[in-house]
């Protein structure tokens, strides 16, 4: 882990203080999104790019509970980029690279708009931790698999995780 991905991860540990569940979480799809990249042989400026996109995928979790009582994708994904933008550019990340990650934080529960390697790579990193942590049955984490998995690195370790 580089100093830059470790300075978000510290900021994002501090904003979901006292929230084991969510902290973990967002360590699993970071740590996930690496995975899948290396595994597309993605170069290090979009591994980390990934990395920090899994960090601080669900920062809109927070601010939407607040607002809306509810943190459904739709509400994560419009209230996510504001404090997203926030902690990467306190964290020292370069205009360019928050400008993405935002992107894909207002995106990342957007499954039939992905056209881009690096949406594709979160999402699925995503969908590994939540399938687990959901509780998901075997028949829908295939149809899941067989309507959003593209990449052969996602699909084989959700394939093997789920014995599928």
């Amino acid at each position: 882990m580089n100093p830059l991905t470790y300075n978000v991860m510290n900021r994002m540990t501090a904003y979901y203080r006292g929230q084991p569940q969510r902290i973990q979480h967002f360590l699993k799809v970071s740590a996930y999104c690496e995975a899948i990249a290396i595994g597309e042989m993605m170069d290090g400026a979009q591994r980390q790019l990934l990395c920090l996109a899994g960090l601080v995928h669900d920062i809109g979790i927070k601010p939407a509970e607040e607002k809306y009582g509810s943190c459904q994708g739709p509400l994560q994904e419009q209230e996510g980029p504001a404090p997203a933008k926030e902690l990467l550019e306190q964290a020292g990340c370069a205009p360019d690279v928050v400008e993405r990650i935002c992107w894909l934080v207002a995106h990342h529960h957007s499954y039939n708009t992905i056209t881009e390697l690096d949406h594709r790579i979160l999402v699925e990193a995503d969908f590994l931790v939540n399938a687990l942590e959901d509780g998901l049955s075997q028949d829908s984490i295939r149809a899941m698999r067989d309507k959003i998995f593209r990449t052969a690195t996602g699909t084989m370790l959700l394939n093997t995780m789920y014995g599928l």
